[in-house]
């Protein structure tokens, strides 16, 4: 299942998407039938120049939603927040489970609306997905930050092409999943909606702030492309540390380019990412698919266990023996 759709001024995305499918829209909201699976999408016109677009649904299809490249450049800018989660409703093996995060892993991308971006939603996940459009200026408006730099610097005030991408942050994901399953509706239902856009927001940018000030490059599409390989290529295997310049030559990219656009992109360098990941595999190994410590670590190639136990209380603020047993 596939719907393309191009960003234009006026542009109703449930409105399109309900055309496209033969869904019934009311008062900008639709329910995905039954043959389609279940759930809704809903869009809040918070004010002028700033949209939020709710998409909370399980579909037994695999779907791909493409966003095409506008022919003319606009003052918006897309910010997606994207949050899996494992099917409950049947059982997932260790490997299964360990496939799907890796492949579809939550996380948030701010973008130049000129980027044509493809996001998979598998079948039989329960995704919460959350899009907010909203002017450029607006959004300076909101943040009242006096000296951008850095990412900020580019997001507000450059009209070169960007895209970062961020992790799904505990707290950004709680209020994503609380305003996706809300229902009901009451005469205070758009006051609520805008307090939780600009609460995603701010929690976003929280973490944007703490970025380097590095010089921003811009990017396109092939290099966005390229970028999501080497990602690819340095979560295939985290028992074995990345080899940088056999990456680069499989991605068709210098190796210094690489680097500079993964940690613009990504917010970190490729090895701390790749460390990162593997502390994050490690904890899933051990609190959801049932493995011993010395499993986990040796899964993941650590040869001393206690270099291992080490890491991840550095990563996780508790050894893995803690961890395991909370609940």
């Amino acid at each position: 299942m596939t719907f393309e759709f191009t960003v234009q001024p006026g542009f109703n995305f449930v409105k399109s998407f309900g055309d496209s499918f033969n869904i019934p829209v009311f008062k900008n909201e639709l329910k995905i039938p039954p043959h389609m699976g279940e759930g809704h999408i809903k869009m809040v016109d918070v004010e002028p120049g700033f949209k939020f677009v709710l998409h909370h649904y399980t579909l037994k299809e695999e779907f791909h939603l493409k966003r095409n490249s506008p022919d003319e450049a606009s003052d918006l800018i897309s910010i997606v927040f994207n949050s899996n989660e494992l099917p409950a409703r049947s059982p997932v093996d260790r490997q299964t489970a360990m496939e799907f995060l890796k492949k579809n892993g939550s996380s948030i991308q701010i973008a130049s609306t000129a980027i044509s971006t493809e996001t998979i939603f598998p079948a039989n996940a329960e995704i919460y997905f959350g899009v907010i459009g909203i002017n450029r200026k607006l959004l300076a408006d909101l943040l009242r930050i006096n000296q951008e730099n850095g990412p900020l610097e580019t997001i507000l005030n450059s009209y070169s092409l960007f895209f970062y991408h961020e992790k799904m942050h505990p707290e950004i994901a709680r209020v994503l999943k609380l305003v996706s399953e809300i229902n009901e509706q009451n005469k205070l239902s758009d006051l609520f909606y805008s307090i939780k856009a600009h609460e995603m927001i701010y929690l976003l940018f929280e973490k944007l702030l703490g970025r380097d000030s590095d010089k921003q490059s811009p990017v396109n599409k092939s290099d966005i492309d390229k970028l999501y390989l080497i990602r690819t290529a340095v979560l295939a295997d985290l028992g074995q540390p990345p080899n940088l310049s056999e990456i680069a030559v499989k991605a068709g990219m210098s190796e210094t380019k690489m680097k500079h656009l993964f940690k613009q992109t990504f917010g970190d360098t490729i090895y701390n990412f790749y460390q990162n990941e593997r502390m994050q595999e490690a904890g899933f190994l051990l609190k959801h698919a049932g493995y011993s410590v010395s499993e986990a670590g040796y899964r993941l190639g650590f040869s001393n266990l206690s270099h291992f136990s080490r890491l991840f209380e550095k990563h996780f603020g508790t050894t893995p023996k803690k961890y395991t047993l909370a609940g």
